[in-house]
């Protein structure tokens, strides 16, 4: 070996230590960061957890089969949910009518068929930011626009249209983040076979994606359904002692409209109006309903993540 060589051993055995301490810093480092995230997270996961059995300790008690068939009352010990629960399963119809078809549609349209211009990044851009909008300005807008301009008054309609619109952008990014999951040789294949641009999109693209979609619709009405700013806004009734007419009737035609206008009230309205009463037993009413709310948002979520299993066990790329 000669003494030229020396040094330039010398710096690459430098060199490679240098290399290996900041490769040990970085991995501390994320360790560190590891341990840290998994701390916070747990700490939220058991404030959510106790949060959770302090309302079932509380709301538990009044779970009976007279709690979910009995109008609510002045008196705490005879009130019910019934009207609630009804009137919230009669909105989320509303929302999954208006807001579906026209949320996977415009993601179709977005995704498959619009052209890629300023137009088009306009609309993509005011999607994405009214994500994002607090809840009370669509209740604002549909004070204004359904209740006063259109005249349909403080209905079931209202709500859902309400509601819909608060979900729409959920619908439309969920439904094109599964139309673009959907691999190029799908596509590809259709055209070779001489489908066309709809043949492809109806018979492929959206058997293909329905998983994605099924789950960002079931979770946007899971949102929709805790929802109490903007169903106050347009007026949603407090106490309520009647049901709305049903969509089923026993006389031909055997569907029924008239429920659309009916006033209504849903859970969270019932809770916010058994919360602001002084009695504690109004307050138990309270956080029984929230376990009713509860169990209802987790059997949607549920639900969603059960479908999306289903779908994309039969699907084979």
């Amino acid at each position: 070996m000669t003494t030229s060589q020396i040094p330039k051993s010398a710096a690459r055995e430098k060199e490679l230590a240098e290399l290996r301490q900041r490769i040990a810093s970085g991995i501390r480092k994320q360790q560190i960061f590891a341990a840290v995230g998994v701390l916070f997270t747990t700490f939220a996961v058991l404030v959510l957890v106790a949060a959770l059995l302090d309302l079932i300790i509380d709301g538990a008690p009044r779970l009976s089969w007279d709690f979910f068939t009995s109008f609510p009352s002045r008196r705490a010990e005879q009130a019910g949910i019934l009207s609630a629960w009804v009137g919230s399963a009669l909105v989320m119809l509303v929302v999954m009518l208006a807001a579906v078809p026209v949320g996977i549609g415009a993601a179709v349209y977005l995704e498959e068929y619009a052209k890629k211009n300023w137009f088009t990044d306009i609309i993509e851009i005011n999607v994405t930011n009214l994500a994002g909008v607090p809840s009370i300005v669509y209740g604002l807008l549909a004070l204004g626009l359904f209740v006063y301009q259109f005249g349909f008054g403080q209905s079931i309609l209202t709500a859902g249209l309400t509601l819909g619109l608060l979900i729409l952008p959920i619908v439309i990014v969920s439904s094109r983040e599964a139309l673009r999951a959907v691999p190029i040789h799908i596509r590809e294949a259709a055209y070779g076979a001489g489908a066309t641009r709809w043949q492809m999109v109806r018979d492929h693209l959206l058997p293909y994606s329905r998983g994605g979609m099924l789950t960002g619709v079931i979770l946007g009405m899971a949102e929709a359904i805790g929802q109490t700013a903007p169903i106050i806004t347009i007026g949603a009734l407090t106490f309520i002692a009647f049901l709305p007419e049903m969509p089923v009737t026993s006389e031909f035609p055997f569907l029924s409209m008239q429920w659309i206008w009916s006033d209504f009230t849903v859970l969270p309205i019932q809770m916010y109006n058994w919360v602001s009463r002084p009695n504690k037993d109004f307050q138990i009413n309270a956080a029984a309903a929230g376990v009713v709310l509860l169990f209802m948002t987790l059997l949607m979520n549920g639900l969603a993540i059960y479908l999306r299993y289903q779908v994309r066990k039969k699907i084979k790329w």
